[in-house]
């Protein structure tokens, strides 16, 4: 090769390799990419990974993400339908769903998320407003779903109860439901939104607690009152099982001791029967035993028949 023209050669190998890189580009598994040529749109996007190639020059790649993005909204003070004040924080998941009505509407991901927060905060603050502080704060739950018993209602201790149909879960579905079709005309799909957290305002922040407290007392001596009527019908069925143990041990006990004193009676009379004579005999000695001892003075007449037996011991 003549050394004059090795230096052009050089040049335009070089350019060629420029040439060839910039009409090089690479998509992978979490992008998307829309070409555009003098700003405007070029073809369908591309959403497939892989090596792809452009116009150089002339064309420009625009990367989009194909994940789940995070938005993150400002805190807003909203009034709740009962005129409470509180100061709320959403956040959402959302995804560019058309990332050519994407790049055509906001652009990118900056511009997204301005939309995203004139939306998805109206569509906060408009469902807000039709629901109590307490749908709002919580879900349902066994305490604020108690029942009031008759004498708690003429008592005046009525329980809070969320309405069917609402609670903080509802609420964020109907925050999504219409926040979604507003933000498909951007190429966006809404996946999610979430109440991140929730603020009294502090003219209500006291009375909210106070509130809490006395419902959870409410609930507490309602609790205790059905716990104390259970003890007592526990008590009640264990004294009533004793007494008729009792009855039926002590009707056991008679019987018994009437068969012994029938069966007792009966061997008195055969004994007596057979020797009626030594039967008076053996039970006057029993009697000497019971009534007589070295200290006992017994004054008798001689024609007694308590008399009798003695005398004819002492062979008299």
């Amino acid at each position: 090769m003549n050394n004059a023209l090795f230096p052009f050669f050089i040049i335009i190998l070089l350019v060629g390799l420029i040439i060839l890189i910039s009409a090089v580009f690479i998509v992978d598994e979490t992008n998307q990419v829309v070409i555009t040529q003098f700003g405007e749109p070029i073809g369908d996007p591309i959403t497939t990974p892989g090596l792809k190639f452009k116009v150089p020059f002339i064309q420009h790649v625009n990367y989009f993400d194909k994940r789940v993005l995070e938005w993150d909204g400002d805190p807003n003070r909203i009034p709740t339908e009962d005129k409470k004040y509180i100061w709320i924080d959403i956040t959402a998941r959302w995804r560019i769903e058309n990332c050519l009505k994407f790049l055509q509407t906001v652009h990118d991901e900056n511009g997204a998320h301005s939309r995203l927060d004139d939306i998805v905060d109206g569509a906060t603050r408009n469902v807000i407003a039709k629901h109590t502080l307490l749908e709002i704060v919580r879900d349902s739950n066994r305490i604020v779903s108690l029942e009031a018993s008759d004498e708690d209602k003429i008592m005046g201790r009525q329980f809070a109860k969320i309405p069917d149909g609402s609670g903080r879960d509802i609420i964020t579905r109907e925050m999504l439901q219409r926040a979604r079709p507003k933000v498909k005309e951007y190429g966006i799909e809404l996946i999610d939104v979430r109440i991140k957290r929730i603020n009294y305002d502090v003219q209500v922040r006291q009375k909210v607690f106070d509130r809490m407290i006395s419902e959870r007392k409410r609930a507490a001596e309602l609790l205790r009152a059905e716990g104390e009527g259970e003890r007592a019908q526990v008590n009640g069925m264990r004294e009533k099982e004793l007494q008729r143990i009792r009855s039926e041990a002590y009707q056991q006990a008679q019987i018994l001791r009437g068969k012994a004193d029938a069966e007792a009676i009966k061997i008195y009379a055969d004994a007596y029967s057979k020797d009626p004579e030594f039967y008076s005999f053996l039970k006057t000695l029993d009697s000497y035993n019971a009534t007589l001892d070295d200290k006992s003075t017994l004054v008798l007449t001689t024609d007694s028949e308590y008399f009798q037996y003695i005398k004819d011991i002492s062979g008299e």
